[in-house]
């Protein structure tokens, strides 16, 4: 979905819009899954990356102006827990249970008029 605001900077609003947001590339070069007797499955993902192309636009008091971006998000770090616990007619139901996810470096490159 787009995404859009306002922020307060300084002497006024500066209002934002980021629109066109696609994923276009995805690595997992470190994923494994593993049992948790009891409790369910254990996923985690280790230095993975992605990378979102989108379109944005500013406008403040002043000045507007508006573009291409390209954000490039790596070591990225997830670890989720699933239950599998059976639902009431004997077949394997599976809900998320906890999710912890950090992310090291994000690199924008704005493309723009200015």
């Amino acid at each position: 979905p787009d995404l859009s605001g306002y922020e307060k900077f300084g002497l006024g609003n500066v209002k934002y819009n980021i629109s066109g947001i696609h994923v276009t590339a995805v690595e997992f070069p470190s994923a494994s899954i593993s049992l948790i007797p009891g409790t369910g499955i254990k996923l985690v993902i280790g230095n993975a990356s992605l990378t979102i192309n989108m379109n944005w636009n500013i406008r403040t008091w002043m000045f507007k102006d508006s573009g291409r971006s390209t954000a490039y998000i790596s070591k990225v770090f997830v670890t989720a827990i699933f239950s599998t616990p059976l639902d009431n007619t004997g077949h394997t139901a599976i809900s998320l249970t906890s999710c912890r996810t950090t992310s090291g470096d994000i690199d924008i490159k704005l493309n723009g008029k200015s």
